[in-house]
Parts: C-alpha cells; structure tokens; sequence
C-alpha cells in the first residue's frame, strides 16, 4: 500500500507485529511496577535489601539511587509505567482489525525511538558510569529492543519511514528476519556486560559455590 492509499484507509498490521507490540509492552511494563514498587520499598527504609539486589554490581537499589535514575526529576520507572501502555493498546488495536494514519504510524514510532534511545543511554550509564547493573531495569530493555526493531522495520517496508530507493529490496527482506535484529542488539548488550565485568565474575560465582 502506498504512503498516499494509507492516508486515506489507514494501515494495520500482521498479528506477529500486533504480538510483538504486546508481549514487549507487556514485559517492559512489568519490569518498570516491580521497580517502582522496590522504589517504595527503599522510600519507606533505606536500609532494605530489595530482591533484584543479588551483589555488588547487580543491584536495583545501587542504580535507583543515582541521578540517572530520575533524569527528569522523578523515578524513571514512571515513564514506563505510562509508556508501555502504548504498544499494548496499538497491538490489540491490530488484532482487533483496527487501521492508522501514516501520521500516527509516525508518532508511535517516534515515540519507540525516543524509548530506544533511553535505552541505550542507560545501557551506557550503567556499563561506563555507575558500573552497576539493574536487573529490573535490564527486563525492561528486554521488552523495548523487539517492540523497537519490528515496527521500525515493519514501517520502513510499508513506506511509511522513508528509505533509500536502493536499500527498498533489502528492508523487505529484513522485515521478515526482524529476529535476527533483536539477536544482535541482545548479543552486542550481552557480550558487553560479559566483557565489562570480565573481573567479577569469578567473585560471584565463588559466593555462590559454583566454582
């Protein structure tokens, strides 16, 4: 269907993108109560030791205390306890049968970019500046990297982001592997954090008697 045809009778979705959008929502929301709860808990005794805090360098309390934890004044958890919702409400929309402007296409995915954006630059505070990891807040990266990845693809073989003329045959090939993606992204995530805490590994395994 072509940019012009979508503004007219809109565009839906298959039900592995409508899926993605709630399994991920879903996950991400999850992860981002359980840190607001665990929030409260250290609210009310700041001497707690929540669940998700397991050692010294995998900690939700470590990283909910700092200020990348409420970059805009409060618990970053709240953003996603609002945000969340939106891929949740869109997938059942698609299930439902429902079809969406081009211009709503394109603010849904700017907002998945922005959540992807977030993302990263916290992945990055928590490798490189706090050098403490959060569980929690790891699930809730889980749940965004998919809803990210299949709908920018989904978008861009569908004409509604634009792309390169040349790269058209490429986009419709990779819709179909957005998969393969998301692997990537887990992996260059994954290997990462292996490669930064190479050190404390041992030391957490050994107080766990695993070695």
């Amino acid at each position: 269907m072509s940019t012009a045809e979508t503004q007219v009778k809109g565009l839906g979705g298959p039900k592995s993108l409508a899926w993605t959008l709630i399994i991920g929502g879903v996950i991400g929301w999850i992860a981002a109560f359980a840190l607001i709860i665990e929030r409260i808990h250290v609210a009310s005794d700041p001497n707690a030791t929540l669940s998700c805090d397991l050692n010294v360098f995998i900690s939700c309390k470590s990283v909910m205390l700092t200020p990348q934890a409420k970059l805009f004044g409060f618990p970053n958890p709240i953003i996603g306890l609002g945000a969340f919702v939106a891929p949740i409400v869109v997938g059942f929309g698609l299930l439902a049968g429902a079809k969406f402007a081009a211009w709503f296409w394109r603010l849904f995915w700017l907002g998945s970019l922005l959540g992807f954006t977030f993302v990263v630059w916290l992945f990055t505070q928590s490798m490189f500046v706090i050098s403490v990891l959060c569980p929690y807040c790891m699930v809730a990266w889980a749940g965004m990297i998919p809803v990210f990845w299949t709908l920018t693809l989904y978008l861009i073989k569908e004409d509604i982001l634009q792309a390169p003329v040349r790269m058209t045959t490429f986009f419709d090939r990779a819709y179909s592997k957005a998969w393969l993606w998301i692997l990537l992204t887990d992996l260059i995530i994954i290997l990462s954090i292996i490669a930064r805490f190479w050190e404390r590994w041992p030391l957490m395994f050994r107080s766990l008697g695993w070695i």
